[in-house]
């Protein structure tokens, strides 16, 4: 598989994927929450794989400016139909990835990347990526599904279920590991939380300054 059978997958679960309520709301209400008071008013914010754009609608009017981008396009025409009903001054959808001629409106002050970073197919150079594109201190804020630390039958199915299209590409690491590959990075970590309303939920929720 391939980024652009990725991008294929995504295009195909996207009208499921948005008619399907939050799974956990009252953590992702946290993750909102935190994320919002990290955030300045004159920062300039880039969002990658924001899916069909809900965090993006809810962020994008604290701030100066928010670009929101996916690597699939019919995610992205489902968010721009949400802004076309409720329009915030300052937010914009693209079709994009982190290594985009799109994301070149940089520098960001702040890159969020939320059940984003598993999915990249090159992790290192995603990373490097992100903090080319930060300003001077800028801050990277993630929340990433770490498959390594799941049920081992998860890992098990997940390669059998890529072979056959139906799921994408996703990254099999702990949340240790992660950690060191941002520190490597030139990242400082700020803050390891977990948002969790479950104990076996091992999506931890990452604040990283540049160095």
């Amino acid at each position: 598989m391939t980024i652009e059978s990725d991008a294929r997958f995504w295009d195909r679960a996207a009208r499921k994927y948005a008619a399907r309520p939050i799974a956990a709301p009252a953590e992702y209400q946290r993750t909102l929450d935190r994320t919002r008071a990290l955030l300045k008013s004159s920062d300039r914010v880039l969002e990658l794989g924001c899916g069909t754009g809900t965090t993006a609608l809810r962020l994008a009017g604290d701030v100066a400016s928010y670009l929101a981008t996916d690597i699939s396009a019919e995610m992205i025409a489902i968010a721009n139909e949400k802004q076309a009903t409720t329009p915030i001054r300052g937010l914009a959808f693209r079709v994009a990835t982190a290594d985009s001629a799109a994301v070149d409106a940089g520098p960001f002050d702040a890159i969020l990347g939320f059940n984003y970073l598993h999915l990249v197919r090159d992790l290192h150079g995603t990373l490097g990526r992100i903090h080319a594109l930060l300003v001077a201190d800028g801050v990277f804020i993630s929340k990433t599904p770490c498959v390594g630390e799941m049920n081992r039958l998860v890992r098990v199915v997940l390669p059998a279920m890529r072979a056959i299209g139906m799921a994408p590409h996703a990254g099999v690491f702990t949340s240790e590991r992660l950690q060191e590959v941002l520190a490597a990075g030139g990242f400082e970590i700020v803050a390891a939380e977990n948002h969790a309303t479950k104990g076996d939920d091992h999506r931890p929720y990452i604040v990283a300054r540049k160095r």
